[in-house]
């Protein structure tokens, strides 16, 4: 049997030192263009790999990030999983994603299993996660950030847009546009992201004197929003204007209108969805929505779990980013309207 290639072997075919050999593999360290080239030359030449678990366990650091997401079918989050991935592997981190459901308790499965891998950290994107488990990671030495998800600790750090005032600010353009039968098809109801749209949807209404006219619960599912929307119009003229919690389901909506209520968008009604995900532009849809700034909201969230892998004493950070609606033909906006928001 080929005995395994050592770093001593490399550091001799390249003409180096075996630690200049350690700094050119150990994400971070520093080594000259000139000794980097000779010792990844000597590298491929004897078909050396170095021994990851071994330096984990000299550093006290895996060189890890879990990444825990709860569904894909949703475009905004492919997105968001791909510039996480690309952000932290820019930082000399391998990734390790773990998909799990939107229940706590399945989530908490999961996070034992990554620490079990000693990850440096972990992201959890859209996944519910119980107050004992962000304890267990703190006692774990972990520091785990929430994406698109908040809890009410304040020792876990948190980014997502400001879905209260996404919300609120759907709220105020429909009631300009002159809408009275106003509906709101919610998320999965255990979300942060969906209570606190729907807060804010509810606040912007009560400040014009109005109630919500119909209210379903679409789960974030397609096909659920679409049986929602039938379930609306079945005994009257239904809402004339729709605020769906994502623009996932407000694709399905605005085809259920279109295709199987005969309904015209926006005339007959006006639809507003949440994310502004890239179909919302397609001409099909043209759908008026919050815009979510997945590309800050990433940017945040990395440097957030870096400052806090880096110093353990570093403060806990929950942050909220506000951005305007992305309007388009989707909805009936008023003559002069203008978005109050930032």
């Amino acid at each position: 049997m080929t005995s395994r290639v050592t770093s001593l072997d490399v550091a001799q075919r390249a003409g180096v030192s075996q630690s200049a050999v350690s700094r050119v593999f150990t994400p971070g360290a520093s080594a000259s263009e000139k000794t980097t080239a000779k010792v990844r030359k000597a590298a491929a030449e004897l078909g050396y790999r170095p021994n990851s678990l071994a330096r984990a366990m000299v550093s006290g650091k895996s060189g890890i990030i879990g990444l825990i997401v709860a569904y894909l079918g949703n475009q905004f989050y492919p997105t968001v999983l791909e510039q996480l991935s690309e952000k932290l592997q820019n930082k000399g981190y391998h990734v390790l994603v773990f998909m799990a459901s939107q229940t706590a308790g399945n989530f908490d499965n999961v996070v034992e299993e990554l620490l079990d891998y000693q990850v440096d950290g972990i992201i959890a994107a859209s996944v519910a996660l119980s107050s004992d488990l962000s304890e267990r990671c703190r006692t774990a030495g972990v520091p785990m950030v929430l994406f698109n998800r908040s809890l009410d600790d304040p020792e876990l750090s948190a980014v997502t847009s400001d879905n209260f005032s996404g919300g609120r600010d759907v709220a105020r353009l429909l009631v300009a546009g002159r809408h009275r039968r106003i509906a709101y098809i919610a998320g999965w109801e255990g979300a942060s992201t969906q209570r606190d749209r729907e807060a804010g949807f509810r606040a912007g209404l009560e400040e014009a004197g109005l109630q919500l006219f119909a209210r379903g619960v679409g789960d974030f599912k397609q096909e659920t929003a679409r049986r929602v929307t039938l379930d609306m119009y079945e005994n009257g003229a239904g809402p004339d204007a729709i605020f769906v919690a994502n623009d996932h389901m407000a694709f399905s909506v605005m085809d259920c209108l279109r295709s199987e209520l005969g309904r015209r968008i926006p005339e007959d009604v006006s639809v507003i969805g949440y994310d502004d995900v890239k179909a919302a532009g397609w001409p099909a849809y043209d759908l008026t929505t919050v815009h979510q700034p997945a590309g800050e909201m990433v940017d945040k969230t990395v440097e957030i779990l870096m400052e806090q892998i880096e110093s353990r004493d570093t403060a806990p950070k929950q942050i909220a980013i506000r951005r305007p609606l992305t309007i388009r033909g989707s909805a009936r906006i008023p003559k002069g309207w203008k978005h109050e928001g930032v």
